[in-house]
């Protein structure tokens, strides 16, 4: 594979809640360890039907306050066609349309770039489901 092309897979255990996930730190390790300084891009993905990236300020109740306008946006009732799973679990397929399966983030210098209280989070609607991959891809 080429150094303008890396990419890795971060294994992750989100339990049996509805969660949001800082992934920043790892993303930020990725890139000391393949970037070499240099600009590019980086894509987070993550190859699930029912989770999604989001690039959001956590710590202040921002994750919270997400979860809490997809349960308003999604309610985990029994409206949705889709009914394996747990009860409401239709409305975790739909949740890639409101918080894509991806992000493209701009990488300066082998740093990502990022605004102030940004962070790269996984978000994690789907209770049945707490074994999740996502695929750190750099690009420079």
């Amino acid at each position: 594979m080429s150094d303008a092309f890396t990419t890795r897979i971060l294994r992750l255990v989100t339990g049996s809640a509805e969660t949001v996930t800082d992934l920043t730190h790892e993303c930020e390790q990725f890139l000391a360890e393949t970037a070499s300084g240099r600009d590019g891009l980086l894509n987070v993905f993550v190859p699930h039907a029912t989770a999604g990236i989001a690039v959001i300020e956590t710590g202040a109740g921002s994750d919270s306050d997400l979860l809490a306008a997809l349960h308003t946006l999604l309610p985990a009732d029994d409206r949705w066609q889709h009914r394996h799973g747990s009860p409401g679990h239709g409305r975790d397929h739909v949740l890639p349309a409101f918080v894509p399966p991806h992000a493209t983030l701009p990488v300066l210098g082998g740093r990502l770039e990022l605004g102030t209280w940004q962070s790269v989070c996984l978000v994690d609607t789907n209770k049945d489901n707490p074994e999740r991959q996502v695929r750190l891809s750099f690009l420079g």
